[in-house]
């Protein structure tokens, strides 16, 4: 299991994930209310990395920490 950093940019227009140094940026479409942008944030991660994805801390934060199962090439 690899713990990565994540920036997360609720409200946006478009769904994306960017790496900027040693953060991924992650865009989503949800609001950050109901846990609907931690939602779209674990789905969007798993697409990205093809990988189980779970939040490890930051659940009400824009930042996070995020744990990536199996990661190896990727980063």
């Amino acid at each position: 299991m690899v713990k990565i950093k994540v920036k997360v940019k609720p409200n946006s227009r478009k769904q994306s994930v960017e790496k900027e140094g040693e953060t991924y940026l992650v865009q989503v479409k949800s609001p950050a209310e109901n846990n609907k942008a931690n939602i779209e944030v674990i789905k969007l991660l798993e697409k990205y990395f093809k990988k189980s994805v779970k939040i490890k801390s930051g659940l009400t934060s824009r930042n996070k920490i995020v744990e990536v199962e199996n990661l190896e090439e990727k980063i």
